[in-house]
C-alpha cells in the first residue's frame, strides 16, 4: 500500500467535499498539506498576509454558500488570520481553517520560535463553532469531517482543525477506512405547524405587514421560497447583510429607501434569518414601531426574543419555515390597502433624491456621481464587493442587487481590509462575472498588496478606490467638540500608481466626465484595474445626501 503525509490525507478529504481552491500564505510547516492538494487537484492560492487568505475563505463561503478552506501556520501567521476568522464568525460564514498552532510538544516552554504561553485553540474557542487538535496522522480525514459536519449544521459558522507539524508531516497506509462516508446531512429543520399556522393567519390579516430578511436566507438558499411568500402575502420586504440580492432589486415587492417609514409604521414585522442587532436598533422604537407583531423565524433558538419579545417564534431553517407558510397561506391573499403604495411613494422620493446628485457636476467628485456611474454600467450578473465607509453607504444604498450571494461587505464585525479576499474568492467562484471592489482609500490600506496576488494568478478584478483623504465615518461623524483629530489622510495618494507598479492598471480620475470612459478601459483591461478616484469630502456632503451622520449615542466602530 501507499505511504501518505498528514497533509495528502486531508487533501484527498478535501477534494471528496468538493473543495476546488485552499487560501493561504506560504509557509514551510504546511508543505504536506500543499504538495497533497496539488497532488489532488486543488489549486493552493497564496496570499501577501493571512488575513487575506483567511477572508478570502469567509468570501468563498459567502459567495457559493460552501464551505471555503484557508490554512496558516503559527505565531504572526496565527494572529494575522485571527481577524478574519472573527469576522467569519460574526457573519455566520461556513468556513473551515486548518492551522499548524504550536510547535511540537518537546519544545514547549524552551522559547522556541513564536512561543506564546497559551495554547492556540483556547484563543480561537470563542471565535468558532467547532475548534480541535488532532493528534494523529491516520486521524484527519476523521476530524475534518467533523469540522465540514459542524460549519454547516444548523447556524452556520467558522471551525479550526489544529494539526501539528508531527502529524502533517507523519505518514500511514492509505486505505479506505481512513475516510469517513455519509457523516452529515441536507435535511432541513421544519417549524412547529401550530406556529406556523398562527404566522400565516396573522400575516393575511395585517394592514401593515413587513418582511425583514437576512443572511440565514442566503444560507438556506430560501431566495425563490422568499419571493413566493412575499408575493403571496403581497408584503413589502427589505434585505440586510446576505439577504441582499435574496430578492432581486425589481422584484415589486422589493423596497429599500421608504425602510425607516415602514418599519415605524408597521403593525406585523415577520424577522427570517436574520437579527435584532444594531441594524434594527436592537428591535427598539422608534426604529420598530412600539405596537407591531414580531414574528421571528430562526435556525437559532436563542435569538428569538432576544432585545425584542416574539408574538410567534419560530425555530427552523428558514427554507423550510417558508415552505411551510406558503403552504398554509394557501393561494390566500392579503386585502389591498394603500400600504404598499405609500411605501412606493416614500421609495421613488429617495431614489428621485440621489438621483440629482448622480448628476453632479461637482469637483471633487461627489461620490454617489461614482455610484451612479457604476450603477448604469453593471450588469445583473456582476458582483459587488463593498469595503470600506460612507462611500460604500453610498453604494448599499444605490446599488441594486440581483442575485443572491452577488452584494458582500464586511458585515456585522464591519471589519475593514476584507475587500481584496473577498473579490479574488468571488472571481474565483464566478469566472463568468465582473468583479467590482469598491474600496474606501483607508480600506484600501489593510489588504492592498493583494492587487499583487490579483496580478500573479490573473484574477481579474476592478478596485474603485474613493479617495477622499480620511477616515470619512470617523471625521463626519457628529462627536467632535473641534476639528476631527486623526481622520485625515493623504488625499494625494496615487493608488493608481501603486496599482501599475504591482502589474496592474491604474487610472487616476479627478473629473466627472472621466468616470465612464475610465470604467470601460478598466474592464477592457484584460488584467486586475485600479481606479483612483478623488471625492470631494466635505461634512455637508454627507448630511445634505442623508447619508446617516450618526449622533453620539448612536456611533458604530467603523472596525
Amino acid at each position: 500500500m501507499t505511504k501518505l503525509s498528514g497533509g495528502h490525507l486531508a487533501a484527498k478529504a478535501l477534494k471528496a467535499e468538493g473543495v476546488k481552491y485552499v487560501f493561504t500564505l506560504c509557509e514551510f510547516g504546511l508543505a504536506p498539506f500543499y504538495e497533497g492538494c496539488e497532488a489532488e487537484g486543488i489549486q493552493i492560492i497564496s496570499f501577501r498576509s493571512e488575513q487575506g487568505a483567511a477572508t478570502a475563505a469567509d468570501g468563498w463561503s459567502r459567495v457559493t454558500g460552501k464551505p471555503g478552506v484557508a490554512m496558516f501556520a503559527s505565531g504572526p501567521s496565527f494572529t494575522n488570520a485571527y481577524t478574519g476568522i472573527a469576522n467569519a464568525y460574526l457573519c455566520q460564514s461556513p468556513v473551515v481553517y486548518i492551522g499548524r498552532g504550536r510547535s511540537h510538544p518537546a519544545a514547549f516552554d524552551l522559547g522556541d520560535l513564536h512561543e506564546i504561553d497559551r495554547d492556540y485553540i483556547d484563543l480561537l474557542r470563542p471565535i468558532t463553532k467547532w475548534s480541535r487538535i488532532c493528534h494523529r496522522t491516520e486521524r484527519i480525514p476523521e476530524y475534518l469531517s467533523m469540522a465540514f459536519r459542524n460549519v454547516l449544521a444548523g447556524k452556520p459558522g467558522p471551525a479550526y482543525l489544529e494539526t501539528p507539524i508531527s502529524v502533517a508531516f507523519g505518514r500511514v497506509e492509505e486505505s479506505k477506512d481512513l475516510f469517513p462516508t455519509n457523516y452529515r446531512t441536507e435535511s432541513r429543520a421544519y417549524g412547529d405547524p401550530d406556529y406556523v399556522q398562527q404566522a400565516a393567519e396573522l400575516m393575511l390579516k395585517a394592514h401593515k405587514p413587513v418582511v425583514m430578511a437576512g443572511g440565514g436566507v442566503y444560507w438556506s438558499q430560501a431566495s425563490e421560497a422568499l419571493q413566493e411568500f412575499v408575493t403571496a402575502v403581497n408584503a413589502p420586504v427589505f434585505l440586510n447583510g446576505l439577504g441582499r440580492g435574496c430578492v432581486p432589486s425589481d422584484h415589486p415587492m422589493a423596497f429599500s429607501y421608504s425602510r425607516r417609514q415602514a418599519f415605524r409604521e408597521a403593525d406585523v414585522i415577520l424577522l427570517i434569518g436574520t437579527e435584532l442587532d444594531f441594524r434594527l436598533n436592537y428591535g427598539r422604537p422608534p426604529t420598530l414601531s412600539a405596537d407591531a407583531k414580531i414574528i421571528h423565524v430562526n435556525i437559532d433558538s436563542s435569538e428569538i426574543g432576544r432585545n425584542r419579545g416574539a408574538d410567534i417564534g419560530i425555530i427552523g431553517d428558514p427554507k423550510a419555515v417558508l415552505t411551510q407558510l406558503i403552504a398554509a397561506v394557501d393561494g390566500r391573499k392579503r386585502p389591498d390597502s394603500d400600504w404598499l403604495d405609500l411605501l412606493r411613494e416614500a421609495q421613488a422620493e429617495g431614489e428621485a433624491k440621489d438621483e440629482k446628485w448622480m448628476r453632479s457636476e461637482a469637483v471633487p467628485i461627489h461620490p454617489l456621481r461614482v455610484i451612479g456611474e457604476l450603477r448604469h454600467f453593471l450588469s445583473p450578473e456582476d458582483i459587488v464587493i463593498g469595503d470600506g465607509g460612507f462611500f460604500v453607504n453610498f453604494a448599499a444604498r444605490v446599488l441594486k442587487i440581483y442575485k443572491p450571494g452577488h452584494w458582500l461587505d464586511p458585515g456585522l464585525m464591519g471589519c475593514l481590509g476584507v475587500g481584496p479576499g473577498f473579490a479574488i474568492a468571488a472571481k474565483l467562484a464566478h469566472p463568468e462575472s465582473r468583479v467590482v471592489l469598491l474600496s474606501g482609500d483607508g480600506a484600501f490600506g489593510f489588504n492592498g498588496m493583494e492587487l499583487e496576488t490579483m496580478s500573479r494568478y490573473g484574477i481579474n478584478v476592478v478596485t474603485i478606490v474613493g479617495n477622499n483623504g480620511s477616515w470619512g465615518m470617523e471625521k463626519h461623524i457628529d462627536v467632535w467638540t473641534g476639528k476631527p483629530i486623526a481622520a485625515e489622510l493623504s488625499s494625494g495618494t496615487r493608488y493608481d500608481i501603486i496599482a501599475q507598479g504591482m502589474g496592474c492598471h491604474g487610472e487616476l480620475v479627478e473629473q466627472p466626465e472621466q468616470i465612464r470612459p475610465a470604467l470601460e478601459r478598466a474592464f477592457a483591461a484584460g488584467k486586475p484595474a485600479l481606479l483612483n478616484v478623488v471625492l470631494n469630502d466635505e461634512t455637508s456632503v454627507y448630511r445634505d445626501t442623508g447619508s446617516g451622520v450618526f449622533k453620539g449615542a448612536q456611533v458604530q466602530s467603523r472596525r
